[in-house]
């Protein structure tokens, strides 16, 4: 709840008075008590983000390389290079292993 001073328009702030917490204007004498607990919570509704690296279908594409997979030791994964930071630093590689059972993704 945000509430603005009838005399000078800015933002009311709270603070403690002498009987309890209140609302005051910091440049102008408005002041008004709270007399009872107001509570509103509102969360925002999430965005869907989808997949950095371009979905399931981008790894179709990707090439291979032999790199040892550290999860179930497969000699071959599957690699992207995608800019995650400034243009300044370099690419961040990502993998994924070629045994279909394993799957795991890690980046380099």
């Amino acid at each position: 709840m945000l509430l603005f001073c009838p005399g000078c328009g800015n933002g009311l702030v709270v603070e403690e008075g002498q009987r309890g917490h209140r609302f005051a204007c910091n440049t102008y004498s408005c002041t008004h008590n709270i007399t009872h607990k107001v509570v509103s919570r509102k969360y925002p509704k999430l965005k869907e983000v989808d997949d950095v690296l371009g979905g399931a279908g981008a790894w179709e594409k990707a090439d291979s390389a032999a790199e040892l997979c550290p999860k179930c030791e497969h000699p071959c994964a599957s690699f992207m290079q995608l800019q995650t930071c400034s243009a300044d630093e370099p690419l961040t590689t990502f993998y994924k292993c070629c045994n279909a059972q394993c799957g795991h993704r890690w980046r380099d």
